[in-house]
């Protein structure tokens, strides 16, 4: 076992709710320690999320110290060890000890235990085998240690055998390998997923979902998602085909930006190259009614922002609203091949911030004055109007406006024989 100290940037080891939860199961013949990815991003130095708490106590015996000392019990999952202590309104999952007495995919059967050495051996990866006392001090059963310090994503024991237990373990090592790895996946995680991917098919699309949103906005996606379509994972996952070098451009395109990595848009230029698409993939991750409304949108006829001059954006940011404009000129910014960073891109991209569309200046009244009458027809002559406002490059002077509304109607009229 190999053994190391937490690093000064824990200060929640020391003080504050997990402290005090550490100090609360510990003592009287029981051990509590900080688990997983908590000791992960302390050890890399980034920021930690959520801690989770291993312990040699029974859920019994724990939900019995945290009444004692007036802090508030969840047994959000007693059949399998875990209640949740909740101090200063911050949520610790507290696990008891665990050991598999028989294992078939994610209903293992597991048995309570005392042996850390065990409970750390039925984790997926090395580097979230990992564990830390209340006095600091890293225990390393598996190899974490070596691997956190090499940007190696290794499964512990046998990758098979780890990813038969739970085939989202197969999205999980691409995406913990491009959040945490550097490099080429490791060879053998890397071979066992490819032979597993039938799996895949066994998911929830749910689950999918959440592990592959998280992998869009990861550091290392790029690759990891180059590594994923050379593997013949992606289209298990997409039923379609992954389109691998317009998401590698609109990373860049983001980074030349500087917005904020977006999981729906980057899996937009992945997966969607027209509307069919972006239906396919929300329904095979069943992402949420906004999700899909935004996926759609990129994908309709994005190919029509290519080389537009300043007028026809103009209009199309009018349309579209600033956010549906942005994403849907990102992907086709995108879909341009190598050209990239062109001066007329950024230009267009950067357009809302430059200008703001003026609000529609004719209303319902001005064409019921016109002798329009309410209904369908005057929501068609609306159109018209607006329609020709837009083409006019979105005049505001009265004379010009109303000379827009004196001929929508006239042309409504004469097409309509009214």
């Amino acid at each position: 076992m190999s053994e190391a100290r937490v690093p000064d940037n824990a200060p929640w080891l020391r003080s504050g709710p997990a402290a005090r939860v550490l100090a609360l199961l510990n003592g009287s013949g029981e051990e509590a320690r900080v688990v997983g990815g908590a000791v992960r991003n302390a050890l890399l130095k980034i920021p930690v999320a959520d801690i989770d708490i291993a312990t040699t106590a029974l859920p019994t015996e724990v939900i019995r110290r945290a009444k004692a000392a007036g802090i508030k019990c969840v047994p959000t999952g007693i059949d399998h060890g875990t209640v949740t202590l909740v101090v200063d309104a911050h949520p610790f999952e507290i696990t008891t000890l665990r050991e598999d007495t028989e294992t078939f995919g994610r209903k293992a059967t597991v048995a309570f235990g005392r042996d850390w050495v065990r409970d750390a051996e039925r984790r997926d990866f090395t580097i979230n085998g990992l564990s830390v006392d209340a006095a600091g001090v890293v225990h390393d059963h598996v190899g974490g240690l070596s691997d956190i310090a090499a940007g190696r994503v290794r499964f512990i024991g046998d990758p098979a055998a780890r990813i038969a237990e739970d085939y989202l373990r197969i999205l999980r090592f691409f995406r913990i390998h491009a959040a945490y790895g550097s490099g080429e996946p490791d060879r053998a995680g890397y071979l066992a997923c490819i032979g597993a991917r039938a799996g895949l098919a066994t998911l929830s699309a749910e689950r999918v979902r959440m592990e592959m949103l998280k992998l869009m906005v990861a550091g290392g996606a790029a690759g990891a998602v180059e590594a994923m379509a050379d593997g013949g994972l992606l289209q298990p996952i997409f039923g379609g085909v992954a389109y691998t070098g317009p998401f590698a451009a609109m990373i860049a395109v983001e980074r030349l930006l500087g917005l904020a990595p977006d999981p729906i848009r980057r899996l937009g230029a992945l997966a969607v190259a027209v509307t069919e698409d972006a239906k396919r993939v929300a329904l095979r991750m069943r992402l949420s009614n906004a999700e899909t409304r935004a996926l759609d949108s990129m994908g309709h006829r994005w190919w029509r922002l290519a080389g537009m001059d300043e007028a026809t954006a103009r209009r199309r940011l009018y349309r579209l609203g600033e956010e549906r404009y942005r994403d849907r000129l990102m992907l086709a910014w995108a879909r341009a091949g190598g050209r990239v960073d062109t001066a007329h891109w950024r230009e267009l991209a950067t357009l809302p911030k430059r200008w703001s569309a003026p609000k529609f200046p004719l209303k319902a009244a001005d064409f019921i004055a016109r002798g329009i009458t309410e209904g369908p027809l005057l929501g068609q002559v609306l159109a018209l109007a607006e329609d020709a406002w837009l083409a006019a490059d979105f005049p505001l002077d009265e004379a010009v406006v109303n000379g827009i509304a004196d001929r929508a109607v006239a042309r409504f009229a004469r097409d309509n024989r009214l």
